[in-house]
Order: structure tokens, then sequence, then C-alpha cells
């Protein structure tokens, strides 16, 4: 068939086959929480070289201007960014423009904002750390803009020729690291039904299967409340013995924990002796940072719909010393008391900012 794009219905259907958006499911396939980054400032203008000439006014002078600056890349916090997949390896300024005559300036190179949310390194220290929304950091400085003849214009050369080049601009070599901020970690060995649960408190779909590893980077979930608050809850994934030496996903995803406030414990009870299982957990978390398990916290005890589950539920509350929750994130029994201890333990962390005289994180 003949095809017009003058035709009003040809032109609909090519608009149709655009590109479309990934969705939020396929964008977890790509997800980068780091990455390599080089930036380079723009280079200034070059001075301007000229002689101001007019009739009657033949030998008027020097009137080159002074070259732009160049612009500045500047690494800016933004909440919104989930990954590091969109973050290019190479940034480079705007260039300054050069001096014009009549004493005109160049005009300065705009500057290039790059939207992160990251820890930044360099040489394996830390530089900076946003993590506030709207936090800006100049990761590299533009050069200076060169000088115009009119600059070196003094009682000795009253016809400078010299101009000066604009300076190149500053480069460095910056790791990003990209680190979930959430109120409430999930902690959980793998197929503890964490993935589950933040499904049932939250709007969040992270995949569900009955193998381990499902879940292989960090999902957050909003639970919200009727007076407008809402709390964060982060879906780490799976660890297992030996994570703090790399082991599993290990070292690569322990570190979003490291911003949690308190973390929720999912132990299974189906298990044999689940105490066992926190034990574990806080020994991993303590030994990739210490002071780490002895944040505020709770323990979810999962899966409460099976009957082994029941037996063991007692034993749990008698090795342990932290409140236990009971519920089963399939059938949704007893997620009420989980709600409330989840905004008790966020009203208590809210208190503890302001009475330090920082801002809690909001989302």
């Amino acid at each position: 068939p003949t095809f017009s794009t003058s035709c009003a219905r040809c032109s609909k259907n090519r608009r149709l086959r655009q590109k479309r958006v990934i969705s939020e499911r396929k964008l977890t396939r790509y997800f980068v929480d780091h990455r390599k980054v080089r930036v380079v400032g723009g280079q200034g203008g070059r001075g301007g070289h000229s002689f101001y000439s007019e009739p009657r006014k033949i030998f008027g002078g020097p009137d080159g201007g002074n070259g732009g600056d160049g612009g500045h890349v500047i690494l800016k916090a933004d909440r919104q960014m989930k990954s590091l997949s969109s973050v290019l390896p190479f940034y480079q300024g705007f260039h300054g423009e050069k001096g014009g005559s009549k004493n005109c300036y160049g005009a300065n190179g705009a500057y290039m904002y790059v939207k992160v949310g990251t820890l930044v390194k360099e040489d394996g220290k830390v530089v900076a750390d946003l993590t506030k929304h709207g936090e800006e950091y100049v990761a590299a400085y533009g050069g200076a803009g060169g000088k115009g003849n009119r600059f070196f214009l003094s009682n000795e050369n009253r016809a400078p020729t010299s101009f000066t080049p604009g300076e190149p601009g500053q480069e460095r070599v910056l790791h990003l690291e990209l680190k979930t901020t959430a109120h409430a970690g999930l902690v959980g060995f793998p197929n503890a039904g964490k993935s589950s649960l933040l499904r049932a408190i939250s709007n969040a779909k992270p995949a569900v299967a009955a193998y381990p590893f499902t879940t292989l980077n960090p999902h957050v979930g909003i639970v919200h409340y009727q007076d407008y608050e809402q709390v964060a809850v982060a879906d780490i994934p799976g660890l297992i013995k030996g994570a703090h030496q790399n082991k599993g996903l290990g070292m690569a995803f322990l570190r979003h924990i490291e911003r949690c406030r308190f973390f929720l414990y999912v132990v299974d009870l189906s298990v044999s002796q689940p105490w066992i299982q926190l034990q574990d957990l806080k020994y991993e978390l303590e030994q990739y940072e210490k002071g780490l398990s002895e944040r505020p916290c709770v323990v979810i005890g999962n899966k409460i719909d099976l009957a082994q589950s029941r037996i063991n539920l007692p034993l749990l509350k008698e090795q342990i010393d932290d409140r236990v929750i009971a519920l089963s994130a399939l059938t949704g029994d007893n997620l009420e008391e989980l709600f409330l201890h989840l905004r008790e333990l966020y009203d208590t962390y809210v208190k503890t900012e302001q009475s330090l005289g920082q801002s809690p994180v909001k989302w």
C-alpha cells in the first residue's frame, strides 16, 4: 500500500510507532549502582584582539574584550534517581565565547547539571555525599576566560597587540556510588518473604518467585498513612552467611542498608530454629559496619499461616528480646500491627532528628 506523510491517518500511525517508554519493571534489568565518570569543565574563551576606529578618531586604541569563563559540571541530587544507568561516562562543560570588539566580554559557558543522588568518591576518598534533594556539588570547574588586548593597555604600551587564550577546564575522574535512601530496610535471608511483604504493604511490585535471589536490586515502596505521612521501605536483596566477605550478592547490596534508619528483620517461621536466622543477620550487619545491628528494629515472623510456624512462634519469642510481629504476607494476616509499629519507629526517628537540630528525610 502507498504511504503518504501528508495523510492524517498515516501520520497518526507513524506517531504510534515511536519508541515506547521502558516500564519500571524492565528498568530493573539495567540497575546500576556504580559508575565511573570523567568530567571536564568548559574551556574559557580567548581574549579579543581589535582596535577602535571611526571617522575623525582613527587611533582609538585597543578595544578587545575578555573571553567568557567556561561552564562548570555540577552534580545535583535528585530523589527520583533509582539507578545510575542514565549517567554517561563522560561530561564536558560548555565553552566560553571569545571576547569581542568595543570592549565586549564573551558570554560565560552555561553550567551542565547531572542529576544524581549518590556518594561521590575520588581516588577512594569521599568528596561529596549528595543525600538531600536539590543539593549540588561542583564536579569540575570551568576555565577562566582569556584577556583581550584592552587589558594590556598601559602608559608604556599604548597599542598592545597581545591577548591570552582561555584556560582549560578542570578534569577529574569520579566514582559515583548509589545508596538507597529509605526509612526502613527489609533484611532477611533469601525466600524469607521480603518481596511479598513489600507488595502487601505498598504499591511496589518486586518480583516474587519460589527460588532464591529473586530480588537482584533494591526496591523502595511507600507506606501511606491517613495524615499524609509517607514511610519509605526498602527491599534489600537476600543476605547469606559470609555476605560481609562479599559472598553471594555481598558488598554490592550491603551498602544500601547503611542509609536505613531502622530495620525490619524478616524471619521465616516455618524453618527449624528461626532465631538462628536473626543471629546470623545481625552478625553480618555488625561485621560490615560496627554498630549497624544496634539500630532500632522489629522482628517480623513471616508465614504464620503455616502450621509449623505457629509452633515455632513461642519458641522464637523466648529466645530473643526484640519485639516480634507474626504475620503472613501471603494472606495479609496481622498486617495492621506492622503498620502501627512502623509508624511508631518513624515518629521516634523524626523526633530524634528534630531534637538534634537536623531535618528528617521526608518522602
